[in-house]
């Protein structure tokens, strides 16, 4: 029905997660009523990334340095490390005040979809332990299955090493209402209860 030039912008928009191919039509039809300039702009962020983007060969962060800054910085608390499916994971926990080092696993366990330990950079994060005297992992994992999964793969392979393994605690969100919350958050949460101190 298009032009090759169309289809094939597309079709590759497409690919995109989360795009279906109504969006991919719809943000080609932007892209091509906006001047040459903006999609040349968009076409050199693109390039530019892939060029010098990587993977920090300590905490498989994404960084354009290696070390990345994080684990470069002296500042960071040394022997704590929060492990994180991906790397926006760890955006997160930036925003929330953690402090700490980090290390991204690139994804979490799920054997339905053929991810299993090998897949995951487990290994390497076996290594760092020695490596950077880590004291605790704080395991933070999404919460669903595939999450608790992993962070209780993890949790076994550590135990025999002395490492404390923690998890993110789970439960309402600040600012619910108990009436809207499904039965396991709120199970979650009761688990997870904490003492009140004045």
């Amino acid at each position: 029905m298009y032009d090759d030039a169309v289809e094939d912008l597309i079709d590759e928009l497409s690919r995109l997660p989360g795009i279906g191919p109504k969006s991919a039509q719809r943000i080609t039809f932007w892209l091509l009523k906006r001047p040459a300039a903006d999609a040349h702009r968009l076409a050199t962020a693109i390039t530019a990334a892939k060029d010098r983007v990587g993977f920090c060969s300590q905490c498989w962060n994404l960084s354009e340095s290696d070390p990345c800054p994080t684990c470069g910085d002296p500042a960071r608390a040394i022997g704590m490390i929060c492990v994180v499916e991906e790397p926006r994971d760890a955006v997160a926990m930036e925003k929330a005040g953690f402090r700490g080092r980090y290390h991204v696993l690139g994804g979490a366990l799920n054997p339905l979809e053929g991810v299993g330990p090998e897949q995951l950079r487990i290994r390497e994060l076996l290594a760092r332990l020695d490596s950077e005297s880590v004291t605790e992992l704080i395991v933070c994992t999404n919460p669903n299955i595939e999450g608790d999964t992993t962070a209780m793969y993890l949790a076994r392979q550590l135990e025999p090493l002395g490492v404390q393994v923690t998890r993110l605690a789970s439960g309402l969100p600040v600012g619910g209402d108990l009436e809207y919350a499904d039965e396991l958050t709120l199970e979650r949460a009761l688990r997870n209860r904490r003492t009140l101190t004045p």
